[in-house]
């Protein structure tokens, strides 16, 4: 056993090369390995990646230093604009256990989701490449809470990251739960303190451009997916065309000469609502379904094979949360920990029934909630799950040649859910 934690202590040599060229055509984009002198187990050692995906795999981390892709219309974003790439020594406040490339992916993917949020203090909680919980907020303590909130059960061990710098009210609240890698803009006056005695493995990083995350909207990067081979794939990374709820399409079919339509339009915030879920459906694994209200994530249903699966799939993640939240709230303990003391007669089985009543009664906090989902739906069956749970507006792509069934599907509902289109899905593998 000791053998087998000590791989996750290894931080390995890695036999990358401290440049690398790709030459596209006659464009030659160079990349230059970031490594760092960092104190590790009482040494100091320069290194870049702990490790890759897992130990034993050896990983090198490149930042874009030179050459600017143009392909088509599309211009790929040039040097001098790294964010996770970027980081230096000065950068890591706290290096931790010296970072891992799930680490910097978890921190790289959240920023994909809050450069289309940036208009108020928000907060992606990540964990395995996928948010457990993203929140908006009048401010960052409270963006933070809402995320954890969301799923204070994946938070554990996760990645923070913030669009605002970390005040000492929001640092008191990451100190509560074990995190491996915080990352903000900066940190306001004794909130860094706090954060460096909660644990010294937590690494802790400075990102300054978190504040012109903006700037980053509309940026493309090349994207490139090895295959097992040796070959890979190329393509242009992805964008989000909804900015404003007057990106939405309206939901429109034709089928055998007749035009389906929703019976009602979105409120104002419902349609807030649509674009916050639309932003946080860019870093979520397909296929995905989620649920957001009042610009919190609900229940995300990540990397299923089917839709209507997934749909469920994020219901139940609901139910699940919802409860967890309940006990936190009630007993400061998660809702298994209760249900376990309450089996061996250490804790009153009637207070976790009232709990599994409560979170029926309130359907997870469903009602009102607007579901997100990254492709059109092949089916209204998805649809149904979301509306049997008081689901009232729903988001997808459109294009379907079923999409009349969904939007009917809408209409039946008691009362009537809206629908609306983005025009462009969301996949992410």
């Amino acid at each position: 056993m000791s053998d087998i934690k000590a791989a996750y202590r290894t931080i390995m040599d890695d036999h990358f090369p401290p440049e690398v060229k790709l030459t596209l055509g006659e464009t030659v984009l160079t990349f230059r390995k970031r490594t760092w002198k960092l104190m590790d187990g009482g040494e100091l050692v320069e290194k870049g990646l702990r490790y890759g995906e897992n130990p034993g795999q050896e990983a090198a981390l490149y930042e874009l230093v030179g050459g600017n892709l143009s392909l088509g219309q599309v211009k790929l974003i040039a040097p001098g604009n790294g964010l996770v790439s970027a980081l230096s020594e000065s950068d890591m406040l706290q290096a931790g256990k010296h970072p891992g490339k799930t680490n910097l992916t978890d921190v790289d993917n959240a920023l994909n989701i809050l450069r289309y949020l940036t208009e108020r203090p928000a907060a992606a909680i990540m964990k395995h490449n996928n948010p457990s919980g993203v929140a908006l907020a009048d401010d960052i303590a409270t963006a933070y809470h809402r995320a954890f909130m969301a799923d204070l059960i994946a938070a554990f061990g996760g990645a923070a990251v913030l669009n605002r710098p970390v005040d000492k009210a929001c640092a008191e609240l990451m100190a509560e739960l074990y995190l491996e890698v915080v990352a903000a803009p900066d940190y306001e006056e004794g909130a860094l303190e706090l954060l460096k005695a909660k644990s010294k493995n937590l690494r802790i990083l400075k990102i300054e451009r978190i504040d012109r995350l903006a700037d980053y909207r509309d940026t493309r990067f090349l994207d490139i997916k090895s295959l097992m081979d040796g070959g890979m794939i190329l393509q242009t990374s992805s964008f989000n065309p909804i900015k404003s709820p007057a990106d939405f399409l309206p939901a429109r079919c034709e089928r055998q000469g007749k035009l389906y339509e929703p019976l009602r339009r979105p409120t104002p915030r419902e349609l807030d609502d649509a674009v916050f879920g639309w932003a946080v459906e860019q870093g979520v694994s397909s296929n995905s379904v989620l649920y957001v209200k009042d610009g919190v994530t609900v229940g995300i249903g990540t990397g299923e094979q089917d839709r209507v699966g997934v749909a469920r799939i994020a219901v139940h993640k609901a139910y699940t949360k919802y409860a967890n939240q309940l006990a936190w709230q009630r007993h400061a303990k998660k809702y298994d920990e209760l249900a376990l003391l309450a089996g061996r007669g250490q804790f009153d089985p009637a207070l976790v029934a009232a709990i599994d009543a409560d979170t029926r009664a309130a359907k997870a906090g469903l009602p009102g909630s607007v579901m997100i989902s990254d492709a059109f739906f092949p089916f209204r069956d998805g649809v149904d799950v979301g509306l049997r749970e008081g689901v009232t507006c729903v988001v997808h792509p459109g294009g379907s040649l079923r999409d009349w069934e969904s939007i009917e599907a809408c209409n039946q509902a008691d009362p009537p859910a809206a629908m609306v289109f983005t025009g462009q899905r969301a996949f992410k593998h």
